[in-house]
């Protein structure tokens, strides 16, 4: 009796639907419209001459910066359909906007950051203000913030930049060797990587800072500050880099490798190294938020660059009690833009980490 064996056809997949071209102009418009009113508000909020109280100019604020975000998230969407992302896009545009603004600071027309003799003149603490010379306002001597603020931007971007790639270098390759060789030498960088993360990370950057000194300039706080923030990042690079290095080891790939006679640092450099990378770069950006926070604590503190040179740290550090009472511009400006940098490194980081992370990947 022969088999009778039933084709079967997999059911046919509906493609998704496609919005119409006027669904999509109506969109697209009703985000300019939002953007236009986030203009608006935004205007009304750093304009001096409506007479509004400090609360409800924050209050503003906050509301121009929702309306605007969500015009972008409706043209997006109209324009490339309900898939696009808005927050991870406005991340990249103010990450790429800082580092564009941080490295041509110089040639940008930006007020005094640094110089008070020229602002003896000037009155002190001028109030946020889109069409004045001062668009974020003054700190007590006059200087613009807005420029301190984008000054303040390299000193940071500088510092974490050096921090991750020191702690990628160093770290990522410490844990590949502890998840491929695993036993005994696994055991030893395990024990001093864990002995150094129980140590709390403040407390090892305050003693570093009270053996190299306070920097007085940019290259000596990009340098001391890079230097110490590494230490500290380094440990929990060894602990990424060994966990996905252990999830590459056993693949057949890297087995047929080295059954073929490939020695490890060959298969270390041409079989691991490649898929351990992405992964690492993509926690990179989480853990750079996290240094920007930490370099700008020894700011805080007293322990990271000096005055008049400004950093993001000790720009929030001159706002105290009475200036948060009557000036609060002087410490919300440099923390708006260290949270914004926060905020977008930790979007980027997570969309870079759900696509490139090893447990995602299929054998």
């Amino acid at each position: 009796m022969s088999e009778v064996v039933a084709e079967v056809r997999p059911e046919p997949v509906a493609p998704p639907p496609v919005r119409p071209p006027r669904r999509r102009g109506v969109a697209v418009a009703a985000g300019a419209a939002l953007l236009v009113a986030g203009a608006v508000l935004l205007w009304v909020a750093l304009v001096p001459a409506g007479g509004l109280g400090n609360l409800l100019k924050l209050l503003l604020v906050l509301a121009a910066i929702g309306l605007a975000g969500q015009g972008v998230r409706r043209i997006g969407a109209g324009i490339r359909g309900g898939e696009f992302d808005a927050g991870f896009w406005l991340s990249i545009a103010w990450l790429a906007g800082l580092a564009a603004a941080a490295a041509l600071a110089d040639l940008l027309p930006l007020g005094n950051a640094t110089d008070t003799t020229q602002t003896i003149g000037q009155a002190g603490y001028a109030t946020p203000d889109l069409l004045s010379a001062h668009p974020l306002g003054t700190n007590g001597f006059g200087l613009d913030l807005l420029a301190r603020s984008v000054y303040g931007a390299r000193v940071s971007l500088l510092t974490v930049g050096l921090t991750v790639a020191v702690s990628l270098l160093v770290g990522g390759t410490i844990g590949m060797v502890a998840g491929y060789f695993r036993r005994s030498v696994d055991l030893v960088i395990g024990v001093f990587a864990d002995a150094a993360l129980v140590i709390p990370a403040l407390v090892l950057l305050i003693a570093f800072a009270a053996v190299l000194g306070p920097p007085t300039t940019v290259g000596e706080a990009v340098l001391k500050n890079g230097l110490a923030l590494a230490v500290v990042g380094i440990p929990t690079m060894i602990r990424l880099a060994r966990a996905n290095t252990m999830v590459y080891a056993q693949r057949e790939f890297v087995l047929a490798s080295r059954a073929m006679g490939a020695k490890h640092l060959r298969v270390l450099r041409r079989e691991i190294l490649p898929n351990v990378a992405l992964p690492l770069v993509s926690y990179a950006f989480i853990v750079a938020a996290v240094l920007i926070v930490a370099e700008g604590s020894l700011a805080f503190l007293g322990l990271g660059l000096q005055q008049p040179e400004p950093s993001w740290g000790n720009m929030v550090a001159e706002g105290g009690l009475r200036e948060l009472r009557q000036h609060p511009h002087v410490p919300l400006v440099p923390g708006a833009f260290m949270f914004l940098t926060v905020y977008s490194l930790n979007v980027v980081g997570e969309r870079a980490r759900a696509r490139w992370d090893s447990r995602e990947v299929k054998v």
